[in-house]
């Protein structure tokens, strides 16, 4: 990423490498997450993917037993085997689940309420 990609991003993403769902309609991909952040996430393109970048998707991430991330997302872009992917919906508990996650990523709570103050804009 460029210099100048880095300044505009408001978003620290967090590298998370963890099982995931992505589906669209009756369709559904087991992938891999690459990166997270508050505004969106980053997968490994499946193999198989034939989705509508018109339609938005369904992402399930696999934290642990029973702790789970789900996102409604928009795909915003695709290219060297990844798709990106930029958040529209969380439920209560997925925006819990990810708010300690990047906490805990991002060394502490400071950061966090700095990309939080950010996020409606």
């Amino acid at each position: 990423m460029s210099e100048s990609n880095r300044e505009r991003r408001r978003f620290q993403r967090i590298a998370f490498d963890a099982n995931a769902e992505l589906s669209q309609g009756d369709q559904r991909w087991k992938v891999r997450l690459h990166d997270l952040s508050l505004q969106g996430l980053l997968i490994q393109r499946p193999e198989t993917f034939h989705g509508d970048p018109k339609q938005p998707f369904e992402v399930r991430i696999y934290l642990g037993f029973d702790v789970n991330i789900f996102m409604e997302a928009e795909l915003v872009w695709e290219r060297e085997g990844f798709l990106g992917f930029t958040c529209k919906h969380l439920d209560l508990d997925s925006i819990s689940h990810l708010r300690r996650l990047l906490e805990l990523n991002l060394g502490g709570g400071e950061r966090l309420d700095h990309e939080l103050a950010h996020l409606g804009e």
